[in-house]
């Protein structure tokens, strides 16, 4: 089954001839930080740090051998907007220089392996009237509040992008759909991360230098942008979901000291297969034939090293402030266990929330035609066992218990 249309095809031929920057990776990325200075007529001096941190992203996907015209276009495209969007916050808190003092109270992160219900989760707890995460169309476009129309207009840019990834990709609609107005995962504003493996290629030299980093500048960058959106609004508590947050459980508790995790939990041999799956549709996009194998291999090596990382932050942490969700019990009984998880992080459970439950879980149950066998990416179950040690027995306790 191909995993890209023809539409793709096209695009990336009619791309080709525009795609030489990709030869001169960092010269083509200065040239886009002008334009974004000229375009917005915002300064980009003391974002030098910011700047270069993305372009050391694009050298390495430009070293991708078998990286598209579209490939490269969309990842020169998303780090400008990456750098905009972080401009367009500093100006606002120059604007407004009450907004660094909001208080951003008791965050909860939803963290776990992907394909572990933390999306589900995270709509629960973002569905409270007394909880809010931030929309896909927020985090791409951060402001204080603006004239609704421009909104709209916003909204309008972004559905129209996510409609043209189904094209090239209608298997996104079935892995994870996109839209603008609802909450969506924190990395669409976390600047670096294991996300570009998942979505776009090995990049070997990046996923080194990711497990170098101190990302402390990252989640400050975060706790900003939640700031300017909180900014003129009701101060709800905020509700944030990204898997690999499990990487910076640390890091997350010294910017936000009283933040919450809710740590789902699934036996990683259920996982595996989908994870795989999703990003062979996604590397899909941006390569020609991309190896399954070493699908495999990023995948495996990604997950493992980010349970290995939550674990061991979690042992430094305060016990109270980790909430383990087994996902069996919360997808078998979510009537019974999401009263639980609302005490658990000092949440108050009432009559609406339950109704916003039945409303959250008659989403449509779509088919799930992306998971494969583990062979298919040249795994085992064995192998899965053996990579991720007991874990794999916790998994079963926890859901057991």
């Amino acid at each position: 089954m191909s995993r890209t249309t023809l539409t793709a095809t096209l695009v990336n031929a009619m791309l080709r001839p525009s795609s030489g920057g990709r030869k001169r990776p960092l010269e083509t990325w200065e040239k886009a930080v002008a334009q974004v200075e000229a375009s917005t007529g915002w300064s980009v001096a003391g974002e030098e740090q910011f700047i270069a941190d993305l372009g050391f992203h694009l050298k390495c996907l430009a070293d991708e051998k078998r990286l598209t015209p579209f490939g490269w276009q969309s990842g020169l495209m998303d780090a400008k907007s990456r750098l905009e969007n972080r401009l367009r916050i500093r100006q606002r808190i120059q604007e407004h220089p009450e907004i660094a003092d909001e208080k951003v109270v008791a965050p909860v992160f939803v963290v776990g392996l992907p394909r572990t219900a933390t999306t589900l989760a995270h709509k629960i707890l973002a569905a409270s009237d007394d909880h809010r995460g931030p929309l896909l169309w927020e985090m791409l476009r951060t402001d204080v509040p603006v004239d609704p129309a421009e909104s709209e207009k916003t909204i309008k840019m972004i559905e129209s992008g996510a409609r043209m990834m189904v094209r090239f990709a209608p298997s996104w609609e079935v892995i994870h759909p996109i839209r603008a107005r609802q909450p969506e995962e924190s990395m669409f504003i976390l600047p670096q991360g294991t996300y570009h493996l998942a979505l776009r290629a090995a990049l070997p030299e990046y996923k080194q230098w990711l497990g170098e980093r101190d990302y402390t500048a990252d989640y400050v960058y975060l706790k900003r942008a939640l700031q300017v959106l909180q900014y003129g609004r009701e101060p709800k508590r905020w509700t944030l979901k990204y898997p690999a947050h499990l990487n910076d459980l640390d890091v997350i508790r010294k910017v936000f000291p009283d933040a919450k995790f809710v740590w789902t939990h699934r036996d990683p041999t259920t996982v595996m297969g989908s994870v795989c799956s999703l990003m062979e549709t996604s590397w899909s996009l941006y390569q020609r034939r991309p190896d399954l194998e070493q699908i495999g291999q990023v995948a495996l090596s990604m997950l493992v090293e980010s349970i290995e990382r939550g674990r061991r932050s979690r042992i430094t942490l305060p016990s109270e402030s980790i909430v383990d969700v087994p996902y069996h019990r919360l997808n078998s009984d979510p009537v019974n266990e999401v009263p639980k998880l609302y005490r658990a992080i000092d949440a108050k459970w009432t009559e609406k929330d339950a109704d916003n439950l039945e409303n959250v879980l008659a989403r449509p149950q779509r088919d799930r035609r992306h998971e494969y066998s583990l062979s298919r990416y040249g795994l085992t179950i064995q192998g899965v066992e053996d990579a991720f040690g007991d874990y794999t027995r916790l998994c079963g306790t926890l859901n057991s218990r």
